[in-house]
């Protein structure tokens, strides 16, 4: 498909790069890196099957909660998003929403997935969208655009999915049995046993029951049970820990109080809030002293308020686009855990990510606290997430670690998607920092030593994350 008069200036090969140097360091430097995707949502059995899409709004709209907010915010019935209307009339009401996306990320990651997988060089709207849902589904029809030639075509080498502790990681292991060129490693995220406050927390430990193999009937039953599953994942290559929450609970507990609070719970007794904070951070404490132990690499994505619709919440369930930034203090909790853990030398190697803008500042002079000279970077300000992983976001994000700590030091960006569409965005990142330096340059504020600023951008596309998770493809 030709290139539109109207797209040629809007996306060309110099899209948001905006001086000489920016330009060079770019197409020179970060553009030919690798990637090392090493936070994301992605299925691993579709990366271990090669699977196949049906067509594009498979592929691009399921499970999209960036697209169908936009499309609610539009006025677009529910029926075309997450409802019972063909994929083909839920794709024509996503063309429709397109053009009012602009100054919305999704306008550009609209236009750069579908040039970088689909060689469209035109604008997704009501006038193009016939042709475009044909052209994709003619493409991902054929073996170079199945999902591990989507991940190829993209230059990624290694994928580290989020995996829950009773997971068997079958698919991690077809994985690895095909000594592929794409190396996916599971990621150990036990948020299930953390929120005791949820009303499925028994019907968990029943499942961690019978992946561990152990009779789980108090507090520390659970540890153990999740040690187990902890040296299960290190066997098939796990080397990280997440953990989603919303805030880290600032408690002092006793292990012997926690017993009684886990013990109450499974007896279906109720739990009180600060009972609930507790066990929280005595889980929290535990598991991160396994993390240690084990060598492992622990994130925390703060920040998020979740599921803020009851109405539809109740009728369409979790993870449906319901969710937003939360404005819980942060500095202090984060500060007494892992201050507790480097007390005797039990604070692993972390990621910190924040949601709320208000905190960048807070996370980014955190870092610096706890870094002990003993691995580079040891304690990492993550990259922008979520609602923050657009251009003002990550601009932010880079400016704050700039000022409060070594930009050079950084491991750089990750997807944390649930789409094999979106690796474009480390494009995105890639140019935005290299505008960064770029601009820099131009304006004197930086010297004019493209190979050292070169290397320090190819550090941080891939090579510091290489080296501080002790991956290899």
């Amino acid at each position: 498909m030709s290139e539109t008069p109207q797209i040629k200036q809007f996306l060309n090969e110099d899209f948001l790069l905006t001086t000489p140097s920016a330009i060079l360091l770019y197409h020179e430097y970060a553009k030919s890196m690798p990637i090392i995707d090493y936070h994301n949502h992605l299925s691993p059995s579709h990366i271990a099957c090669d699977h196949t899409y049906t067509n594009i709004t498979e592929a691009w709209l399921q499970g999209d909660h960036y697209k169908w907010r936009a499309m609610r915010t539009l006025g677009i019935n529910e029926d075309y998003i997450t409802g019972k209307k063909s994929d083909q009339e839920k794709f024509s009401k996503w063309a429709e929403t397109v053009p009012y996306t602009m100054r919305n990320p999704l306008y550009h990651w609209t236009h750069l997935e579908l040039r970088r997988y689909f060689g469209i060089n035109e604008l997704l709207n009501t006038q193009s969208c016939d042709t475009i849902y044909h052209q994709c589904n003619e493409a991902l029809q054929q073996p170079s655009h199945s999902v591990q030639r989507l991940l190829k075509m993209q230059n990624v080498k290694v994928i580290c999915t989020t995996d829950d502790p009773t997971d068997d990681l079958q698919y991690h292991e077809l994985s690895a049995s095909q000594g592929d060129v794409i190396s996916m490693f599971p990621t150990f995220r036990p948020d299930r046993f953390i929120h005791i406050e949820s009303e499925s927390f028994t019907q968990y430990i029943d499942l961690l029951i019978k992946s561990s193999n152990i009779d789980i009937n108090s507090f520390d039953k659970v540890i153990h049970a999740l040690e187990i599953r902890m040296q299960y994942f290190h066997a098939k290559g796990c080397r990280l820990a997440d953990h989603g929450l919303s805030y880290i609970p600032d408690i002092d507990f006793k292990k012997e109080e926690v017993d009684t609070i886990f013990k109450a719970k499974i007896n279906g007794e109720p739990i009180s809030q600060n009972q609930v904070d507790q066990y929280k951070a005595a889980i929290l404490f535990e598991l991160c002293l396994m993390y240690n132990k084990m060598g492992w690499a622990q994130q925390f994505h703060l920040g998020a308020m979740r599921n803020n619709n009851i109405r539809a919440l109740a009728t369409m369930g979790v993870d449906t686009g319901w969710d937003s930034i939360g404005d819980w203090p942060q500095a202090k909790a984060l500060s007494n855990l892992l201050g507790k853990l480097d007390l005797n030398d039990n604070l692993a190697k972390t990621i910190i990510y924040n949601l709320n803008p208000a905190d960048n500042e807070i996370f980014a002079s955190m870092i610096g606290n706890f870094n002990d000279g003993s691995v580079k970077g040891k304690i990492q300000y993550g990259s922008g997430w979520w609602f923050l992983d657009q251009k003002d976001g990550m601009e932010k994000q880079i400016n704050a670690l700039s000022n409060m700590g070594l930009l050079s030091c950084f491991i750089g960006m990750l997807t944390d998607s649930r789409s094999f569409l979106s690796f474009p965005r480390h494009e995105y990142f890639r140019r935005i920092l290299c505008n960064v330096f770029g601009k820099e340059i131009d304006n004197g504020e930086l010297p004019n030593d493209i190979p050292w600023i070169g290397k320090i951008i190819q550090d941080i596309c891939y090579y510091n994350a290489q080296s501080y998770l002790n991956i290899k493809p």
